[in-house]
Formats: structure tokens, C-alpha cells, sequence
């Protein structure tokens, strides 16, 4: 076990924290038969890696509990919690969970390895999406929240840093997700900051949580998408959550004015104005229909 400093983003404000963690070598056993070839990423409780399982004898993203997060019951709950939800859904926009290991010295998922780039990065590195790349990823993003959410599940953490562009993409990281009665008990804030909608925000202020704030997720990760900027802006790091307060920012003329309309659609502060998945879905209909079979949306370039 090492310790190592990483800047994360805490109450909205990005800070040093030091986090523990394995620091396991190419090759070396995370659990018997399964063993890491490298870092992929991780949070505040939980780090991902790729890894090969010898049972199945494929490449696996092993999602371990950090060392001093082995023994914290609330980091125990939440792996288990993620273990159930993804094994009760089965989407082609959701990865599968092959096994779940809740004892020991290190508690991990076994989940499936999807290849690709988060959204996160694209946008990072690359820049804003072509609204012929956008309108693709939205209807694929409100397929499987309506599924979820027949299902009687939300998960509470839509955002470009929980999708993974592959074919088709991937809605990531279960952790905080919850069933829907749950959802509507809610009395503390779950999700991040920047892509809560306003029942998260304020729970039981503002409207209860649901599935219409994961549409909310859909339209602030969209917004981001086609502009390269969050829909509210901070006035200082003081204001956490711009959103409960301020109106979103106007999308450029860029963006086909229908695709704008939909956008916003999805931000209205009362939960109970935002349209469903499934009617985000319909009214995209029409702009996919619109476009050209073979879109030359040119190649992307790194950011200079």
C-alpha cells in the first residue's frame, strides 16, 4: 500500500487530498486468478483497474475498495449496492459485473472491459462533439435510463466522466445509484455538484429525486458536450450550486435550434417539467432522421 496525492474536488472546491492505494505492478495478484496490468482511474473509496482473470480468460476491470476503505461499512454497503443493481439490469449501455467479492482483505467487482475514451477525456482533449455525434449518444444515454428507471432504478451520476465512448457507449460507475422509492427519501446530497439537478441539490426542497434527475444529468452532460461548458456558471467558489439558483447558458447558433430546445427541456429547475427518457428519446427522433447517412463530421484533433 502507498499514498499518493491527487487533486480532487470536494463541496465543488478542486483540493489536495492524499489517498491510499494498492499500487499493484503489472502482473501482480489482486485476488487468485486474477491479476493487474494497470491503473485505470478511481475515486475517493475505489480504484479501477484492468485485469486478467484466469477462469475466464479475458481482460476485466477489477473495481477494489481502497486499503483504508476495506474496513468502512458505508464503502462495503456502496460495492455491494453497485454489485446488485448491474447484476438486476442487463443493457447493451450498461457493463455487466461478472462477480462481487464483499470479504477479505480486498473487496473488488469483476466487471466487464469496455475499450475506449470517457466523454471527459474527448471533451478534454479533443473539444466539443458534432451535434451528429451528440444527438447518437443522447437517445443511447435515454435508452438506458429508461430501462433503469422501469427497472425501478436511478443512477444519480450521469456525467462525461461516467460514459465511455465505445460502440455502443457505456453509462459507468453504479456506486450512488438507488431504487426509485429510495431515490424519493433522499435527505442528503448524492451525485456531483456540477450535474446534480436541483431535487439533489436540495432533497426535499427543491422536488424529490428521481428519474427525472437523471434526465437533468443528460442535459448538463449534453450542454457540455456541444459547448465545452457546463450549463451554470459559478460566480465564485463560494456558490456550489449555481444551478438552484441561475439560469442555464444559451448553447451557441451552432447547435441546430430543436437540439437547443431539447437541451434545456431537460434542465427545468421543477423535476416534474422535464420531459421522461423516453419522450428526450422521441423528440430526438427527428433530428436523427435528419441526418445524413454518412455524416462527414471530419477527424478529431488534439486541442493545440
Amino acid at each position: 500500500m502507498e499514498v499518493t496525492t491527487h487533486l480532487v474536488t470536494v463541496g465543488g472546491v478542486k483540493t489536495e487530498a492524499e489517498l491510499a492505494t494498492w499500487a499493484f505492478e503489472e502482473g501482480e495478484e489482486i485476488a487468485p486468478g486474477r491479476r493487474a496490468l494497470r491503473l485505470l482511474g478511481g475515486g475517493f473509496r475505489y480504484e479501477a483497474y484492468l485485469a486478467t482473470d484466469e477462469e475466464m480468460l479475458a481482460l476485466v476491470v477489477a473495481k477494489i475498495l481502497r486499503p483504508d476503505s476495506v474496513s468502512d461499512a458505508g464503502a462495503l454497503a456502496g460495492l455491494g449496492a453497485e454489485s446488485g443493481a448491474l447484476r438486476g439490469l442487463d443493457h447493451p449501455v450498461l457493463p455487466r459485473c461478472f462477480d462481487a467479492v464483499l470479504h477479505g482483505s480486498r473487496p473488488h467487482l469483476l466487471l466487464e472491459f469496455v475499450e475506449g475514451p470517457r466523454l471527459s477525456t474527448l471533451l478534454r482533449k479533443y473539444g466539443i462533439l458534432a451535434y451528429e455525434q451528440a444527438i447518437p449518444l443522447a437517445t443511447q444515454l435515454c435508452s438506458v435510463l429508461h430501462y433503469m428507471a422501469r427497472r425501478g432504478m436511478v443512477h444519480l451520476d450521469v456525467k462525461p466522466r461516467n460514459i465511455i465512448m465505445s460502440g455502443p457507449p457505456r453509462l459507468i460507475d453504479l456506486s450512488v445509484a438507488r431504487g426509485i422509492h429510495e431515490a424519493e427519501r433522499l435527505d442528503t446530497q448524492v451525485g456531483t455538484d456540477a450535474y446534480m439537478a436541483p431535487e439533489q441539490c436540495e432533497p426535499g426542497v427543491r422536488g424529490s429525486v428521481g428519474p427525472a434527475s437523471d434526465v437533468w444529468g443528460v442535459g448538463a452532460t449534453l450542454h457540455e458536450a456541444l459547448c465545452g461548458e457546463l450549463p451554470f456558471p459559478k460566480a465564485s467558489e463560494a456558490e456550489r450550486f449555481p444551478q438552484l439558483d441561475r439560469e442555464p447558458r444559451s448553447l451557441p447558433d451552432t447547435v441546430p435550434p430543436r437540439l437547443a430546445e431539447i437541451v434545456a427541456s431537460c434542465l427545468r429547475p421543477d423535476p416534474l417539467d422535464r420531459p421522461s427518457a423516453s419522450e428526450v428519446a422521441a423528440a430526438l427522433g427527428p433530428l436523427t432522421e435528419a441526418m445524413p447517412r454518412s455524416p462527414n463530421i471530419g477527424r478529431l484533433k488534439p486541442r493545440a
